[in-house]
């Protein structure tokens, strides 16, 4: 776990530096790319209607700036998170179209969520705000704050969520199927969780505020 959470604090320190070369975005001119190219899938606002895609609003700009590069082509290689449809948007948008977007999903609302399993939000409180030791499991709360808000520039904020688009990533880190994480913190954290972990957590998550 000490070796989990120092990587957790070199990302931090990388990712703040990076982040402070990149320029900011434009919320308004990201207003319009967002309308012709996201809002069939994710809502005008980044809210999706559906939990195959993941809510956008007011998620840390930084994050979906890194998530939207990490889709493109570049230079012919392959890209780092691969995805058919997300890679066919991002291949129309330029590293400032980007930021514009990822702006403006972080200008908007947040939807919010609910746990919908009673039987298992008090064992997904746990996992999420303590971890557990025995397995070497961090507490997700560590990067992504008490209240899944996020913090910035490296973590995304996570309440609210689809519980289902949650669990999905959970188990593409897990099977190596996302491999976008730096240091391969999500990977390894993921592989230290079950299928009912994985459920449990993505569902109380699914019901922060």
């Amino acid at each position: 776990m000490k070796r989990a959470l120092a990587a957790a604090a070199l990302c931090l320190h990388a990712a703040a530096a990076i982040a402070a070369e990149l320029p900011r975005g434009d919320a308004e001119k990201g207003k319009g790319i967002a309308a012709q190219v996201c809002a069939a899938c994710h809502g005008a606002d980044g809210n999706s209607p559906t939990p195959a895609n993941p809510r956008l609003g007011g998620q840390i700009e930084e994050y979906t700036y890194k998530q939207l590069m990490n889709f493109k082509t570049l230079a012919g290689k392959k890209p780092e998170r691969e995805s058919p449809v997300m890679g066919a948007m991002a291949a129309g948008l330029s590293p400032e179209d980007m930021r514009n977007v990822a702006a403006y999903f972080a200008s908007q609302k947040e939807s919010q969520g609910q746990a919908k399993n009673k039987e298992t939000v008090f064992f997904g409180r746990k996992l999420y705000r303590g971890g557990d030791a025995a397995k070497g499991l961090p507490a997700c709360a560590g990067c992504h704050g008490a209240d899944g808000s996020g913090i910035p520039v490296q973590y995304p904020r996570l309440a609210g969520q689809y519980a289902e688009y949650t669990s999905a990533q959970l188990k593409a880190f897990r099977d190596g199927q996302r491999t976008n994480d730096p240091n391969r913190m999500m990977r390894t954290i993921a592989s230290r969780m079950n299928d009912k972990e994985i459920a449990s957590v993505s569902d109380y998550i699914a019901g922060l505020r």
